[in-house]
């Protein structure tokens, strides 16, 4: 795994507006960052990160199967129990899934570790999908980069493919679409997933997640008072499970994307329990609750909040100190506790690689990047290539 520095194309930023990227760079920082990229082998992506992921996921399957069947685990999990039974029937249903995203440590050799799941509210997709094949088509016209180099992305192909085997199950019905307001980023995910909706043939509608009201019955309806049957929601599973319309949860039949079994994915307690189920796994990291980190040898790890999002509220702990932390507003229901794996260094750079799924299939990869060795939200997202 390389990493080069190259030319920006003159008019990347004309084009990021003629395309709907709004947000490559956020207060004052840049987030997509095209002065470097990262090469990689066929070899590397298909054995260290594509079949990684598919171990990956067929696990942490295996433990959303080992939750739904013990109420211990549902309560470390910090479930609420009214709504055990949502998740289990989502579960046991087959509830359609849609998309994954697996954080791991890669330096380019040797297994990938699992860092966390990102199973229910993954961003960066249209860059991975789209924008960072745009670059590679512009930088191969323009002779800068090999003829011969690809991409490990299949992202827009999968996406508009499993929409398309979601609307066969659908058919009549309008997805509705959900974010929150005042968010640039998660605006342009839920647009590009309503694009690729659309390329499958569904007929869609959005949303604010704030403009929500509840029908006759406790239905969910959007502004026009229509009756939300099918919803893509960008809104983390453990923030509905505990506000006020949480309760209507189930109240009438509607189909989530993504289903409520995964709340159980998304959740940091997912770490200790695949610990458990498959100890000393290639893959893992050694990760344990806080009650049980005394009896580990642990001296290097790295304390993460049960519930978190964007590298908020991670402390790295090594020898009793901490050595680096970042704020946030988390960490309320508890922490887990994980082995320190540093990033892989790349001159001053910590680079992350995010390896994505769609239906369920390695689909691609995404790289970030940051002079702090905690990867969050302004994080640089940096292209790659496939050459060799």
């Amino acid at each position: 795994m390389l990493r080069f520095d190259c030319a920006q194309r003159p008019d990347w930023r004309d084009r990021a507006r003629e395309f709907g990227f709004h947000y490559h760079t956020m207060h004052g920082q840049a987030y997509w960052d095209e002065t470097a990229y990262y090469q990689l082998s066929l070899r590397q992506v298909e054995r260290d990160l594509e079949e990684a992921t598919a171990e990956l996921h067929r696990m942490c399957l295996a433990a959303v199967e080992e939750v739904i069947a013990s109420e211990e685990w549902l309560e470390k999990f910090r479930i609420p129990p009214a709504h055990w039974g949502l998740i289990a029937d989502s579960w046991r249903a087959g509830d359609s899934s849609l998309y994954s995203r697996l954080d791991l440590a890669y330096p380019g050799s040797g297994p990938a570790k699992l860092y966390e799941n990102n199973a229910d509210t993954p961003t960066s997709l249209y860059e991975t999908g789209f924008w960072q094949w745009l670059w590679l088509e512009d930088k191969v016209n323009a002779g800068q980069i090999l003829r011969s180099a690809d991409q490990f992305n299949s992202v827009q192909e999968k996406l508009v493919r499993r929409f398309a085997a979601l609307h066969g199950a659908r058919r009549g019905e309008i997805l509705h679409l959900a974010c929150c307001k005042d968010s640039p980023e998660d605006r342009g995910t839920v647009q590009y997933l309503e694009d690729c909706a659309n390329e499958a043939g569904i007929p869609t509608h959005f949303v604010f997640m704030e403009d929500i009201g509840l029908g006759e019955g406790g239905a969910y309806t959007d502004l026009e008072d229509r009756v939300i049957t099918w919803m893509f929601k960008l809104y983390p599973w453990e923030f509905m499970l505990r506000e006020d319309f949480g309760r209507y949860l189930g109240a009438t039949p509607l189909a989530w994307l993504e289903p409520p079994w995964k709340a159980l994915l998304s959740n940091k307690a997912l770490l200790p329990l695949l610990w458990k189920l498959f100890p000393d796994h290639p893959n893992l990291l050694p990760a344990f609750f806080e009650e049980d980190l005394a009896s580990t040898s642990l001296t290097h790890f790295v304390k993460k909040p049960i519930f978190a999002r964007e590298g908020a509220n991670i402390s790295i702990h090594k020898d009793g100190e901490v050595v680096c932390a970042s704020s946030g507003p988390y960490g309320e229901e508890g922490f887990i506790y994980q082995a320190y794996c540093p990033l892989p260094r790349f001159g001053d750079n910590h680079t992350l690689v995010g390896s994505w799924l769609i239906d369920d299939q390695p689909a691609g990869i995404s790289i970030r990047e940051d002079t702090s060795v905690i990867t969050q939200d302004l994080s640089r997202y940096v292209p790659h290539v496939i050459l060799g």
